[in-house]
């Protein structure tokens, strides 16, 4: 894991990373593990779409990419609307959230929407 994070050319990047990490652990209770080459999840489910698809996702993840800190959440970032609104200056895509400073989010709304997500997946996939 430190080996690959010695590849992120930015330190901020790297700092900040640790940091969600160390929130991701403590909320979860799993140790990090990469998914891929540039995924960092903790615990892991398995889910089924309707299609018949299936497949295995870490509970939450992280990613220092080069754009931007990538914080893997639930799916459906509409639930989390009147907290995103608390959190600060972020993006969202269908299920990340997009974060080029963690410095400039509210840190203990942070930690309630991965709270909450990590609630809602272990609920949905038990």
């Amino acid at each position: 894991m430190e080996a690959y994070l010695q590849t992120v050319a930015s330190e901020q990047r790297r700092d900040d990373c640790r940091q969600v990490m160390e929130i991701m652990q403590k909320i979860t209770g799993e140790p990090p593990q990469m998914w891929g080459p540039s995924i960092i999840g903790f615990g892991s489910y398995h889910y089924t779409y309707d299609s018949g698809r299936s497949g295995d996702w870490p509970l939450t993840g992280v990613s220092p990419r080069a754009a931007a800190l990538s914080i893997y959440i639930m799916p459906d970032l509409d639930a989390w609307e009147p907290l995103l609104s608390q959190l600060g200056d972020c993006k969202t895509g269908k299920c990340c959230l997009y974060v080029k400073k963690l410095s400039e989010l509210h840190l203990p709304t942070l930690k309630k929407i991965l709270r909450q997500s990590v609630a809602a997946v272990k609920k949905k996939y038990p």
